[in-house]
């Protein structure tokens, strides 16, 4: 995407946000356009294709930009398109609802010690797994043990901190932590699966509203209401999430019925939409930033990447991609997270393009250099925002070249294999905690694969994270954020707008103040 036509979609862009008005006209005669070819193409086809002969009232076909991974077992999920698919087939000791707050789920009831190390545990009577078997305290010790092991689960640094997992009755179950850590509690949103599924990587077995159907790779995921669920249940019987990976397709196959719903839409892809669908705008609540190798040349300088922050207008990249839409950031944190969010980071690094030569010639690139950014190519609100960042960049002499690639090459490579100089993307948290936010970047974390390594940093999140004063711990959060800020970790840009785009024949979607998809809040309008 770099070069001319890279440039090419920049002029449009461009061109777009400062003549509005002319845009919005030719928009309108688009539209009226394709509602004739449409009407004319559903008149001759129909609609049964699409939805297999069943009743629109019992299914809505969602589009989903990436596939799930390859695994079923929701320890090993590593991808964010995964857990919040995930979210609506497994479940935890605890849940986070569309506010933020951890309910009982799996648990009926718990409690904290004072001091923090020790968290009780009633299960919840009836809970029925998927398979129709009753939930156990031994299938809660075996989940919780099994996502500190490394061999089975991803999710071992939150865990590394457990001494014991102890059965005390029945309904009963004890977890005591090496040292005190008050944000324990959000990690008991962790599924809980049967101790007597042999294959969860094939086999996919929770608790959640929605149960596992079929897979079919790169094209569809399929669930069902599960009847026996514990709580109030989903109103819709079928859950189609189709795969649209190909960005240009998306509108498309919205206005021509293919979906019923997508989310994380561009202000572009809405302005396409047809009278149709009602769009939603909430936040996606996630960290978008050009992420930096900090391990490779040049990004191991400090002074390079602050250069890169100098060379940035964030509030111009999100008129750009948005239409001023979103919320600008300067550190690894989001509004969502309340008091540890730190709003006054985002004015940190203001434009200052002379600054940015200066440390530039500081750090031995007087005359600029050239990196290469990969971005997963199924992400159009990521593209949109690494073009205009690698036009502004060209004012102090970098030059950034886009490689589209595969969302698979990007975990395997970018993410698992950090062989990378720089990516664009957002980076979420699957709890409403500042240590979901930070603990990638401690130095020996297992994802941070950013390579960042600041003994000043991993020894305020140690406190953080140790601390029982909720007035300590809070300080110390915010002392990590601003190491991230101050040390130009990454160039951080915003926690982006997000539109859903819904057909009027579904309503009740919920913003949640995580990277989340509830499906089981959808109905049928009447």
């Amino acid at each position: 995407m770099a070069g001319n036509p890279q440039r090419k979609w920049f002029e449009n862009r461009t061109e777009a946000v400062y003549m509005r008005k002319e845009h919005t006209m030719r928009q309108k005669r688009a539209k009226v356009l394709l509602m004739v070819v449409l009407s004319l193409a559903l008149a001759l086809t129909g609609c049964a294709g699409r939805r297999q002969g069943e009743s629109t009232e019992s299914q809505i076909t969602i589009g989903i930009p990436q596939d799930i991974e390859d695994s079923l077992d929701p320890h090993k999920a590593v991808a964010a398109g995964t857990e919040e698919v995930f979210f609506n087939m497994y479940e935890g000791l605890v849940k986070p609802d569309s506010d933020g707050n951890l309910n009982p789920a799996i648990a009926s009831d718990y409690d904290v010690s004072d001091d923090k190390k020790t968290f009780t545990f009633i299960l919840r009577e009836g809970v029925k797994f998927h398979d129709g078997s009753t939930v156990t305290v031994e299938d809660v010790k075996y989940s919780i043990e099994r996502c500190a092991d490394p061999e089975a689960s991803t999710l071992v640094a939150a865990f590394t901190n457990i001494e014991s997992v102890n059965v005390l009755d029945e309904t009963t179950i004890e977890i005591k932590l090496k040292e005190p850590n008050a944000d324990f509690l959000a990690s008991m949103d962790t599924a809980i699966i049967p101790a007597s599924n042999d294959d969860p990587d094939k086999v996919a077995i929770g608790t959640g509203p929605y149960k596992f159907v079929s897979h079919s790779p790169q094209e569809s995921f399929i669930m069902e209401k599960f009847e026996e669920y514990w709580g109030q249940g989903a109103h819709i019987e079928r859950i189609i999430l189709k795969v649209t990976a190909n960005v240009d397709s998306i509108v498309m196959n919205l206005n021509g019925g293919a979906i019923d719903m997508f989310a994380r839409l561009t202000a572009t892809q809405v302005s396409q939409l047809s009278n149709d669908f009602e769009v939603l705008e909430g936040t996606m609540n996630l960290v978008q930033a050009l992420y930096l190798n900090n391990a490779a040349e040049p990004f191991n300088d400090e002074r390079v990447r602050q250069a890169l922050c100098y060379a940035i207008d964030k509030q111009y990249i999100l008129d750009m991609t948005s239409d001023g839409h979103g919320t600008p950031i300067g550190s690894s944190m989001f509004p969502a997270f309340g008091k540890y969010y730190m709003p006054e980071l985002a004015d940190y690094y203001t434009k200052d393009i002379e600054k940015a030569k200066a440390l530039l010639t500081e750090a031995g690139y007087p005359d600029g250099f050239s990196f290469t950014v990969q971005v997963p190519s199924n992400y159009g609100p990521h593209i949109e925002a690494a073009q205009v960042i690698a036009e502004e960049l060209k004012a102090i002499n970098v030059k950034a070249e886009i490689e589209l690639i595969e969302w698979e090459t990007w975990v395997s490579e970018v993410y698992a294999g950090r062989k990378f100089e720089a990516t664009v993307v957002g980076l979420d948290a699957s709890t409403v905690t500042a240590s979901a936010m930070l603990l990638r970047f401690n130095t020996d974390n297992s994802k941070n694969f950013i390579n960042y390594n600041n003994p000043e940093y991993d020894a305020a999140y140690a406190r953080a994270e140790s601390s029982i004063d909720e007035a300590e711990r809070t300080a110390a959060y915010k002392e990590c954020q601003q190491i991230l800020t101050e040390t130009a970790a990454n160039v951080y840009i915003q926690d982006m707008a997000e539109f859903v785009a819904i057909n009027k024949k579904y309503a009740g979607y919920e913003f949640y103040p995580l990277y989340v998809q509830d499906y089981s809040k959808l109905y049928i309008v009447e």
